[in-house]
């Protein structure tokens, strides 16, 4: 094969990549959003600056991919950070957990997105809607709902699912650090609300070494939705260089 060729690859196994060259369409994507209030000192911990967290608050989330193109149907929860970029506010995705792996590659390789294997589940049961997150055999996250008890205003809805989000790009370089080392920002654009819920909810994080998400503790319900969607996620751009820095 030659150089040209290994040049236009999108990604390893170089004859059988592990994604489709393709952006993927998702089409009834359910969420589960609960926000909680946490302890301000663990978010400084974690956030990256130049993001500025200016009030103590956590998104868990579940999704249920029930038809993505490329990838098929699968389930994906993690924990968003609400933050501000100089004059704008957004949220830092801080971990993501699901159980596809092609989704997992393409997210983490052309995206930046933190995810992991593991295995979400979201459904509903005795009138509730109902989120766990296993990592392995141990249970990490356990969040539940009223199902569908108030409606929720679809822009309002819209709003938190299309908040500009921004994530870390760490590329290993070898002994001498990263190759590349940067913070970059997403969006979607191309979205349509079908449907948006609100109702009382409850969420339990359990201690886990390798999935700490009750390293954010909860201390406060804030919020909950259950939204349904069509969307395209957007491209990913670098808005901050941590190499210029050295």
């Amino acid at each position: 094969m030659r150089p040209e060729e290994v040049r236009q690859a999108l990604t390893t196994p170089l004859t059988n990549p592990a994604f489709a060259a393709s952006v993927p369409r998702f089409t009834d994507r359910e969420y589960l959003n609960i926000v909680y209030r946490t302890d301000p000192e663990v978010l400084d911990r974690v956030v990256p600056e130049p993001l500025r967290v200016e009030e103590p608050l956590v998104r868990f989330e579940i999704m249920r991919m029930n038809e993505v193109t490329s990838f098929g149907p699968y389930t994906e929860a993690g924990q968003a950070i609400p933050v501000r970029f100089g004059d704008e506010r957004g949220e830092y995705l801080h971990a993501m957990y699901l159980d596809n792996f092609p989704a997992i590659a393409s997210g983490r390789e052309l995206g930046a997105y933190p995810k992991v294997l593991a295995t979400p589940e979201l459904r509903t049961e005795h009138a509730a809607l109902v989120g766990t997150l296993e990592y392995g055999s141990q249970r990490v996250a356990t969040a539940t709902m009223g199902y569908k008890h108030h409606p929720l205003d679809r822009e309002r809805a819209r709003q938190q699912i299309t908040v500009p989000t921004y994530m870390l790009n760490i590329v290993p370089g070898g002994r001498q650090g990263p190759r590349v080392c940067e913070l970059v920002r997403t969006e979607i654009t191309d979205i349509t609300v079908k449907q948006a819920w609100t109702a009382p909810a409850r969420l339990q994080l359990f201690e886990h070494a390798l999935a700490p998400l009750a390293d954010l503790p909860v201390r406060e319900i804030v919020s909950a939705s259950h939204v349904l969607t069509d969307l395209t996620l957007g491209p990913v751009h670098p808005v901050h260089d941590y190499l210029d820095q050295q």
